[in-house]
């Protein structure tokens, strides 16, 4: 690599402009990093470099927080399997359900309804569900038998959008949401309800779906 070649530099924690006082220097500490990569692999690169920022933090120099938590992961990332499907179609699905979630929760805040909903829990969520729904969740038709599956109740609106794209629901059933009583035909309970829809959901959860759990 030329010295003069220009590297991003991580700022979280730094100040935004590092100059390079001595590039030759620094491309030999990016050249040691590519040989202990190339001759001992990933996983002791990694080591190394956590055991340089450990004991940078102990000689007070500043260097970009680490997340902390108790648990770690049983597969390192270099021994997890290929990821089975599409990411980029699936990707672009997840951001479709997401938009028409947000829009059903935002419809039922109009002037005239004013019933509003939870529009986050499904966003902050929506990729551990379509993972499960994808690749995971078992129908009842399985040959092993179906899953049972309790979902987060905030994030019915996820549901109820990704069932828009299947075609199960349509968008006048969306333009009903939390409006049972009003919305002519009916409209979509904002917590899962089997009494209300027996063909949708199968528990009842959130406020109403302790027992169920228990």
């Amino acid at each position: 690599m030329k010295p003069s070649t220009r590297r991003p530099v991580i700022s979280d924690g730094l100040p935004s402009q590092l100059p390079d006082i001595d590039p030759e220097e620094t491309n030999e500490w990016v050249e040691s990093l590519d040989g202990v990569i190339d001759e001992r692999g990933a996983k002791r690169a990694r080591y190394i470099m956590l055991r340089l920022l450990e004991r940078a933090r102990e000689r007070q120099v500043g260097v970009p927080p680490l997340t902390s938590t108790d648990y770690i992961n049983t597969i390192p990332p270099e021994q997890e399997p290929w990821f089975p499907g599409d990411e980029f179609v699936e990707r672009r699905i997840r951001a479709y359900i997401r938009w028409n979630a947000a829009m059903l929760v935002h419809r039922a805040q109009r002037p005239e309804i004013g019933v509003g909903g939870h529009i986050s829990t499904y966003a902050s969520s929506a990729s551990l569900y379509e993972v499960g729904m994808n690749h995971f969740f078992r129908g009842k038709d399985h040959p092993g038998g179906g899953d049972h599956i309790f979902f987060q109740g905030h994030a019915s609106p996820g549901m109820y959008a990704r069932a828009f794209l299947e075609g199960r629901l349509g968008e006048h059933d969306l333009d009903g949401f939390r409006q049972e009583l009003s919305h002519p035909g009916g409209g979509l309970p904002s917590y899962p309800h089997p009494r209300l829809m027996p063909n949708f959901w199968e528990f009842p959860t959130v406020s109403m779906g302790l027992g169920p759990l228990n």
